[in-house]
């Protein structure tokens, strides 16, 4: 009788040097890197290397928070379809940190289940995914008191803000953004640009529709850093490189390190006065709270 014919073997790592070895095929099928058939093209290839750029800035302040503790918790905020936490999972959580969670907090239903589902069937037990809002969440009792790290990616508007005001109730000690379409700053420039004309002639910087989008986008995110100082982090913005295709491209990574606050804190609120801006100081407030406790667990 013939030898059964043997069943020709699912793509291997090796024949693809691209992918690190025990990766999830599966993951990266479903995040279309992989295609159904596990094979790879340029420009499966070229979206690996955004994954891995954006890996190398994350990976560092994970190895600093399992030094210190292996239980720590990581929060994923409009996490859509927790592309984010899955890479994280699969490249750091799943053998490096088996004592970790992530943590998904999604307003969008269909899209938590969905991640449930992944989650359940990649066998990746220390996920998992909340329909809940941000002002929800920092209340709710399915989230710890205290977060050890936050991320937000491409977060929308003011959903980055919100993200923000997320960590620093929870005492995070670092947070990662990647900040997507500020209108809200630009609204209130356009709104009170008729006021501010022929007061300043920094107006002029605003004046035209294109400029008052652009300079409300990049004030956003240095209102954003200086709010961030005031309340004690040290903050790098640096670029990330062609995520999804994007042009939102600034990273901000913050550490919590209990810095001076005063300078940051009256920069912001200067201006904000002077680009007339005032009615924006709740959004971006600088009283820090207490964070005796956060300095205390982080020595």
């Amino acid at each position: 009788m013939p030898a059964k014919a043997k069943a020709t073997p699912a793509p291997a790592a090796a024949s693809m040097p691209e992918i690190r070895p025990g990766q999830s095929l599966e993951l990266l099928k479903e995040l279309h890197i992989l295609t159904r058939d596990g094979k790879m093209n340029q420009d499966s290839r070229r979206k690996l290397k955004q994954v891995y750029h954006l890996y190398q800035f994350i990976e560092p302040l994970l190895l600093e928070l399992l030094q210190d503790k292996p239980e720590f918790t990581l929060v994923d905020h409009g996490a859509g379809k927790s592309y984010l936490g899955f890479i994280l999972y699969d490249l750091f959580f799943k053998s490096g940190a088996p004592l970790a969670r992530i943590v998904g907090i999604e307003t969008r239903d269909e899209l938590v289940g969905k991640s449930r589902e992944l989650a359940q069937r990649l066998g990746f037990p220390g996920m998992e995914f909340h329909n809940l809002s941000v002002a929800d969440s920092i209340t709710s009792p399915l989230l710890p008191p205290r977060v050890d790290m936050v991320t937000a990616l491409h977060a929308c508007n003011t959903a980055t803000d919100d993200a923000i005001r997320f960590a620093l109730e929870k005492r995070t000690r670092f947070i990662v953004l990647v900040p997507c379409c500020q209108a809200e700053v630009a609204a209130v420039l356009n709104k009170n640009k008729s006021k501010s004309l022929g007061q300043t002639v920094l107006t002029e910087i605003w004046r035209h529709p294109i400029h008052t989008r652009e300079f409300g986008s990049q004030l956003t995110n240095v209102l954003r850093c200086l709010q961030l100082e005031a309340h004690g982090y040290q903050v790098r913005v640096t670029e990330l490189v062609g995520w999804e295709h994007s042009m939102k491209n600034e990273l901000i990574i913050a550490t919590y390190k209990n810095l001076p606050r005063r300078k940051p804190a009256e920069r912001l609120n200067e201006l904000l006065q002077s680009l007339g801006l005032e009615e924006m100081q709740s959004r971006f407030f600088t009283a820090a709270p207490d964070r005796t406790a956060h300095s205390e667990s982080s020595t």
